[in-house]
């Protein structure tokens, strides 16, 4: 990856649905090099994903989650990034082990995603963080 890669990346994090045109003009190339670039950031699994980022009112929070230390921590990450509400699960260092970002509809929402965690054999340990204000860079 080089810098032409991380300046097509910085485009799409703000939108995914920039044109290649449009990257194109602002990265200084043609269309065609930055859907060849494109291409091959997702074939390598650099880019994992197009999202969507919703305003929606609900209540976003984060779970930080600590497990035992016998556990192994990308299995029980990728089974908690498919719950529904969980729009990005992540292994962090220090005090815990996940973080998982969600988006509930409610505080009712938000609480049970915190028991599902901990009803979990390899959760020790569970702390809230709600999401008061975000914004974009």
């Amino acid at each position: 990856m080089d810098d032409l890669d991380r300046q097509i990346l910085d485009v799409l994090r703000r939108d995914a649905r920039t044109p290649y045109t449009e990257i194109a003009a602002q990265v200084g190339t043609s269309e065609g090099t930055v859907r060849n670039r494109v291409d091959r950031m997702v074939e390598s699994d650099v880019i994992e994903r197009f999202t969507v980022t919703t305003r929606t009112g609900n209540v976003k929070a984060m779970l930080e989650i600590g497990v035992a230390v016998d556990v192994d921590t990308r299995e029980t990450t990728k089974r908690m990034a498919e719950w529904e509400e969980v729009d990005y699960a992540w292994q962090v260092s220090g005090e815990d082990d996940i973080v998982l970002v969600v988006d509930a509809a409610d505080t009712r929402g938000i609480n049970g995603l915190i028991t599902r965690a901990r009803e979990q054999d390899e959760v020790v340990n569970t702390k809230t963080r709600l999401i008061l204000d975000e914004q974009r860079g």
